[in-house]
């Protein structure tokens, strides 16, 4: 889900609400995207933060993940 907050604020809710996160990503536009380790926990934060939920997706960064060279 993209959110409204800074990554602090994210992963503080998520800490408070006993939710794991499995990844957090700052938006170029402003805001995060944040995912879940659990449905269970995605729907927690979805309620708690009800108002911070961006309804336009916002754009993402192209990330790619590293790998190691051996």
């Amino acid at each position: 889900m993209q959110l409204a907050m800074s990554e602090i604020e994210a992963s503080d809710l998520c800490a408070k609400q006993k939710v794991g996160i499995s990844t957090i990503e700052a938006l170029p536009g402003g805001g995060v995207r944040l995912v879940c380790n659990s449905s269970t926990g995605a729907e927690i934060v979805r309620k708690k933060a009800r108002s911070k939920i961006m309804r336009v997706e916002g754009v993402r960064e192209k990330h790619r993940p590293t790998t190691p060279l051996w």
